[in-house]
């Protein structure tokens, strides 16, 4: 039992299930699944639906924390994706082709692709800090949005774009379905090969592993490139799911949840030390913690108070004074075994 607890996925387990027991408590159907109309409908089906756009952006943050750097540019990122697929779809002569959304898909991964680029290449090859290269993006990304959108909300009516973020397919949402294939996709990319190996070496000392041959240069660019695919990704599910791209609310605040899954998942925010596994377990605890907010009937506004001592304790374990403090307080003898310790040396 000693050993599962010492394991670092044990305790955001431990949170999770604690969670969907609480609601399952208030509400005594919320673990009870069932089948309508050939989906599968359920509130744990709900949050992972919900928490598909976290998951998939979590994903990104943690390749890009892993390096020792951060991405405060997601949130824009998916505005700017979510607005550059609708406003191509509301200016298509075909607004209800899947052709047209398919395109529409296309032009919002390649946008998501080219601001990877530019935030790789601002902290990789410029050498600009990560927060200051990508709160860059996150002042003007929404600005940009706003641009292409005419800073108004563009709504479209598109079946095919739809079923990004509403549609079933097998019978799970398709939105799932996307963000499991994204997580075997980069699970198999940095655990079957050494692209994972080499972002921790980076991670851990970016100029030792230039020294030893290792093209840090690279491999930062390449979590940045993926970490804004994966939001321009969510971009798309969050403007899909309500068929409208709104420049000022997609994505708001989503890049504190994502940090926030990324270090309660286990991922060290100094760098070198990451896991997937812990993300998605980090993602879900977010939209329970969400959930069982609206459950308790709590004003959603208190959600952000709770996130924030969340990330505000989990910091604060994760500093090294913190551990060094707790180490000496768990070390420290007992009052018993001090004066057992005295009568020994007077004997």
């Amino acid at each position: 039992m000693k050993s599962l607890l010492k394991h670092r996925l044990a305790w955001p387990v431990i949170a999770l299930a604690a969670l969907l027991l609480l609601n399952q408590v208030f509400r005594p159907d919320f673990m009870s699944l069932r089948m309508q109309d050939g989906h599968l409908y359920g509130s744990l089906v709900d949050i992972m639906r919900n928490g598909a756009p976290t998951i998939l952006i979590a994903l990104g943050m943690t390749l890009v924390i892993a390096t020792r750097g951060i991405d405060l540019s997601v949130g824009a990122v998916v505005a700017i994706a979510g607005a550059a697929s609708c406003a191509y779809i509301a200016a298509s002569p075909e607004p209800g082709s899947p052709v047209t959304a398919a395109t529409a898909v296309l032009i919002a991964v390649v946008a998501g692709l080219a601001l990877g680029v530019w935030n790789g290449f601002l902290v990789s090859t410029i050498g600009v800090q990560p927060i200051i290269a990508t709160l860059v993006l996150m002042t003007a990304g929404r600005g940009v949005a706003q641009l292409i959108t005419g800073g108004q909300i563009v709504s479209v009516s598109n079946d095919s774009y739809k079923s990004i973020g509403a549609g079933y397919l097998f019978t799970l949402p398709i939105s799932i379905l996307i963000t499991a294939a994204v997580f075997a996709l980069a699970a198999v990319l940095t655990r079957r090969t050494a692209l994972g190996t080499l972002i921790e070496a980076v991670g851990i000392n970016p100029v030792a592993s230039r020294l030893a041959g290792l093209r840090a240069r690279n491999i930062i660019w390449i979590v940045y490139v993926f970490s804004a695919v994966c939001a321009a990704i969510a971009g798309l599910m969050i403007s899909s799911n309500v068929t409208a791209a709104d420049a000022n609310n997609a994505g708001l605040y989503i890049e504190m949840d994502a940090i926030l899954a990324v270090v309660i998942g286990g991922t060290s925010l100094a760098g070198g030390r990451y896991t997937l596994v812990g993300t998605v377990v980090g993602a879900f605890i977010i939209q329970t913690l969400t959930t069982t907010v609206y459950t308790l009937g709590i004003p959603p506004e208190v959600t952000l108070v709770f996130k924030a001592l969340v990330v505000i304790t989990v910091c604060l374990l994760q500093a090294p004074k913190a551990r060094n403090l707790l180490s000496r307080f768990k070390a420290a003898p007992k009052p018993a075994a001090k004066e057992a310790a005295k009568e020994k040396v007077a004997i």
